[in-house]
């Protein structure tokens, strides 16, 4: 499992002083950065060789600007070509968000998706759950 922790900024509340919708799937993304690095080390978008297919996203609580937010991150399938990852997003105890993406390894030249490497799968299943 890979953990990040992140502080809320201002910038990210609402009016009601909560973090906003919108910025949990922008934290989920920074969170899968490992993972990204497992395909692409210097995170070169040239050499860039994965896509979203799908994401979900529960809100479970609300989100307090105050207080650091953790984010665990972990694989719960592989496919051949697909693999799944599962977040959780907690602050001050308690679960305030859970996603789920879907990243396919994928050849842009080809328009196409392609295996996953063995020694990426590797490194994959070092984190499934």
């Amino acid at each position: 499992m890979f953990q990040e922790i992140i502080t809320p900024r201002f910038s990210e509340t609402d009016a009601l002083g909560h973090v906003n919708n919108t910025i949990v799937p922008v934290w989920f993304e920074q969170a899968r950065r490992p993972i990204f690095e497992l395909f692409t080390p210097d995170l070169d978008p040239k050499k860039w060789r994965l896509i979203v297919a799908r994401v979900e996203i529960d809100f479970v609580g609300e989100l307090d600007y105050k207080s650091d937010v953790t984010i665990d991150t972990s694989v719960s399938a592989i496919g051949n070509s697909s693999f799944r990852v599962q977040q959780i997003i907690t602050q001050n105890g308690g679960v305030r968000s859970r996603g789920m993406a879907v990243l396919v390894h994928f050849s842009y030249e080809d328009k196409k998706s392609i295996p996953i490497p063995h020694e990426v799968r590797e490194q994959l299943e070092k984190h499934l759950v």
